[in-house]
């Protein structure tokens, strides 16, 4: 059965995951280590997980694998869902592709790296209206793919 985990904690499209969860009525599970307000719909359930700073991905990459898609900003979250077999997008609709892991780590690495030492003091970019509208773009096509994988 096709699951749609969503790392909730900072996630700006967690409304429109909503929708497409329902759209294709599927499981829709919100992870994060804290409570905070949703929309009731009969698809979402809620897990809060203990704090720490890995408990929401760790309780995902648990779960999730073939047939399933993972919503996250999250690099290394990403590459454990892909290894297990979901499909994982982050919330500007970028997909995470298998091919792409190892450099979007090293990159996240580099950059974390630069902020440590002070050589760049900003983040990325905003998130941005065409951002969501590349986000939905994607995720239903994934959500397609995801549940032919499922059957």
């Amino acid at each position: 059965m096709t699951t749609l985990y969503v790392d909730a904690d900072a996630c700006p499209v967690k409304d429109e995951a909503i929708r497409v969860g329902e759209r294709f009525d599927v499981p829709v599970i919100m992870v994060s280590n804290a409570w905070f307000r949703l929309p009731d719909s009969p698809v979402v359930q809620r897990v809060v997980v203990a704090e720490g700073p890995d408990e929401a991905d760790n309780w995902i990459a648990e779960r999730a694998g073939p047939g399933d898609v993972v919503v996250t900003a999250d690099v290394p979250l990403a590459s454990r869902c892909v290894a297990a077999g979901a499909q994982v997008i982050s919330p500007n609709g970028k997909p995470f592709a298998e091919a792409a892991m190892g450099m979007r780590l090293a990159v996240r690495d580099l950059n974390t790296h630069l902020r440590e030492i002070g050589a760049i003091r900003e983040g990325g970019p905003a998130f941005s209206k065409a951002d969501r509208s590349r986000f939905l773009n994607q995720l239903d096509p994934m959500m397609r793919r995801a549940l032919n994988t499922a059957v």
